[in-house]
């Protein structure tokens, strides 16, 4: 009966070659009991977007110009393209220059 027994594949484990987890973990660990006791100084702050949010355009003057006089696109001419598409549809439906 053996002839007949399909195996069962082996199951998927991945083993990382250059890292080990349970050792990072276990020094996390350490360093947190040491930071509650006060021998190591706090943990510095996470990342925070909110932190750098607009600095960017401190630096350039490109940016700053441009958020000065804001968007290009203005009534006048959002004006002019409406009536240009208006004209357009008039010579598409009647046919008459």
């Amino acid at each position: 009966m053996g002839m007949f027994q399909t195996r069962e594949p082996r199951r998927f484990r991945r083993v990382s070659i250059y890292t080990d987890e349970n050792k990072e973990r276990l020094q996390r660990l350490v360093n947190e009991v040491r930071r509650e006791q006060g021998e190591l100084p706090e943990e510095e702050e996470k990342f925070d977007p909110e932190r750098f949010k607009g600095t960017f355009i401190n630096y350039t003057p490109r940016a700053q110009k441009h958020k000065e006089e804001g968007s290009r696109l203005g009534w006048p001419l959002i004006i002019v393209l409406i009536m240009a598409l208006l004209v357009l549809w008039r010579f598409l439906m009647t046919g008459v220059r």
